[in-house]
């Protein structure tokens, strides 16, 4: 049986959720956010998004001496608890935007919402080997503009996967700060648009290595080198560098939506003109899930406030 009617539930407890939370709960709309619940086979949709596993986060405001992610999500939390949001540690399996009150269904219990911001993010693809994860933030990364500016990349051979435009922004962003960055692609020619494959290999920093796809990343207790595998001959080589930058694509988490929002082609949440409201009249979308361009925790929670507003002021046209 579902609980009593929640006028408003946020799911998601990244920096979009928690700054919807902030926001709406200072309105009086007594929100619930479901946070997530651990998981160890997909690390990025832990309770805190993302930043769970960002060490130190340098750029986001009001931070000079930069803050970890978990710490900055801990604060987060702690402020949005402060003016009354109520939290669930669950994660929502389905859910029914066809029926009024909206209908959540979580491994706990099933939830009716008069109103919904999804903020469940998107999770970074990895390239799936072990050491990958076992040096994640001790070398592996995949945001150049979060830690390509780190101490421990400066001047330093760094290596980026991908052949893709983000792979080559990513590229761009690190050889402002490294001595040489090696862009490692599994095929012979780039997927980049013409404009980005040119800025490139316009750029003296950058080279290539065709054909080719990390087998192994090396290091005890940081990244210290990474085995390439040349695909064609299957011939191992060792590359020495100090990070490894992996751009192969985010991957929103919509999967409890898919048939309930309209996504766009790769699976974010549409969202309608300038503000947040997704397809279904009532429900909005903030931070990563919505937002395949910046990725940002700043944007992110800017965007939470977005979301909590709109949602105040749909809520203020509903029947009591």
């Amino acid at each position: 049986m579902a609980d009593a009617i929640e006028r408003l539930v946020i799911v998601g407890s990244g920096p979009a959720g928690w700054t919807a939370a902030i926001y709406a709960s200072r309105a009086g709309l007594k929100p619930l956010v479901i946070e997530g619940d651990a998981d160890p086979d997909h690390p990025s949709m832990v309770p805190g998004g993302q930043l769970m596993i960002t060490t130190e986060v340098e750029n986001y405001p009001g931070f000079p001496d930069g803050v970890s992610g978990p710490d900055l999500m801990d604060r987060m939390k702690a402020q949005g608890e402060r003016f009354g949001t109520r939290i669930l540690a669950s994660n929502v399996v389905s859910a029914d935007f066809s029926v009024r009150p909206f209908l959540l269904r979580t491994p706990k219990r099933e939830i009716r919402a008069q109103c919904v911001i999804v903020a469940t993010g998107a999770c970074a693809k990895t390239l799936g080997i072990a050491s990958e994860r076992r040096l994640r933030n001790r070398g592996v990364s995949a945001c150049a503009v979060c830690d390509g500016a780190l101490p421990i990349f400066r001047n330093r051979e760094l290596v980026v996967v991908g052949g893709g435009d983000t792979a080559m922004e990513e590229s761009l962003h690190l050889a402002k700060f490294a001595s040489r960055v090696l862009v490692v692609h599994r095929r012979d020619r780039l997927r980049a648009s013409k404009a980005m494959e040119a800025r490139a290999r316009a750029n003296p920093k950058i080279e290539f290595a065709w054909n080719a796809v990390v087998d192994e990343v090396l290091g005890t207790e940081r990244v210290d080198g990474v085995r390439l595998k040349d695909i064609r001959t299957g011939a191992l080589s060792v590359l020495p560098c100090a990070g490894l930058f992996v751009a192969i694509g985010h991957e929103p988490n919509t999967a409890p939506f898919r048939g309930q929002l309209e996504l766009n082609e790769v699976g974010y949440i549409r969202t309608i003109g300038p503000s947040t409201a997704a397809s279904v009249p009532g429900v909005f979308a903030a931070g990563d899930v919505a937002d395949a361009r910046y990725r940002q925790a700043i944007t992110a929670a800017g965007s939470g406030c977005r979301a909590a507003l709109d949602a105040e002021a749909w809520l203020e046209t509903q029947a009591p």
